[in-house]
């Protein structure tokens, strides 16, 4: 039963993109998806963490060369992203499997800490996945991308070639949260910082290298970054790219038609 929840299309999709991912530019976006991390567990101390749908293992290999915690466990649903993440020598990672994609091979509460980074937008059962989260680990870091914007329902095949089939803002994830029983203990949004949109503007998308350019990049960065503190908490989750949570188990049980 478990191998017919995730298609296998699906799986040969991303057994296929880590075999052809571009390394440096799946480095750059961990960069900053690790210290999106580390900056929503300050305060906590986290001994085992487990990232669910490691990919290629990129932020994972950065927690570790800052001392985030000292045991490491991963999972991903591809083959080829399993092989990368063993072949980074992540230091205190002791374990990497394969997995069905919504089944955890661990006992209940086997962990401190759950990282799911970028992953949410591409699962088909959502809540199934939560649920099993919820049942391995007391705390979790979820990161999705900010993606239902005005328009978003015109831009499908956008969000389709980056396996994206589920869109959020962080009202969205947080009511998707609060139904499973998680409690959002610290959250935080963030923009696309200009280092990033410079790399995919004349690396991936090899436009040439203009002083126009850098400056409407910075610029851009500098005037949302500017509302957002003018205007608060509001206004940054309307600009954000990102949405981070770090979240608990709730103490109630959730109900439904009481």
């Amino acid at each position: 039963m478990a191998e017919q929840i995730v298609s296998g299309n699906v799986k040969t999709a991303y057994d296929e993109f880590y075999e052809k991912h571009d390394e440096a530019w799946r480095m750059l976006g961990a960069k900053f998806k690790a210290q999106h991390i580390i900056d929503v567990c300050k305060g906590h101390s986290f001994k085992k963490v487990l990232e669910v749908g490691a990919g290629d293992g990129s932020i994972l290999k950065l927690l570790s060369d800052k001392n985030f915690a000292p045991e490491y466990h991963a999972v991903e649903i591809s083959a080829s992203g399993v092989e990368h993440i063993l072949s980074r020598g992540i230091n205190d990672l002791l374990s990497v499997q394969l997995f069905d994609g919504y089944h955890l091979p661990f006992e209940d509460d086997s962990f401190d800490l759950i990282i799911l980074s970028h992953v949410l937008e591409h699962v088909e059962h959502e809540r199934l996945l939560l649920r099993e989260l919820k049942r391995v680990a007391r705390y979790c870091v979820i990161e999705v991308p900010r993606d239902y914007k005005t328009g978003v329902d015109n831009r499908i095949k956008h969000f389709l070639a980056y396996g994206h089939i589920n869109v959020y803002t962080p009202t969205s994830l947080r009511y998707l949260l609060r139904t499973e029983g998680f409690e959002v203990e610290r959250d935080l949004t963030s923009m696309i910082e200009p280092e990033v949109t410079r790399f995919n503007a004349y690396i991936n998308q090899k436009k040439p290298k203009n002083f126009i350019t850098d400056l409407k990049i910075a610029t851009e960065f500098a005037v949302k970054s500017s509302l957002g503190k003018i205007f608060g908490k509001k206004m940054n989750e309307q600009l954000a790219n990102a949405y981070t949570v770090l979240c608990k188990k709730a103490g109630e049980k959730v109900e439904i038609f009481h």
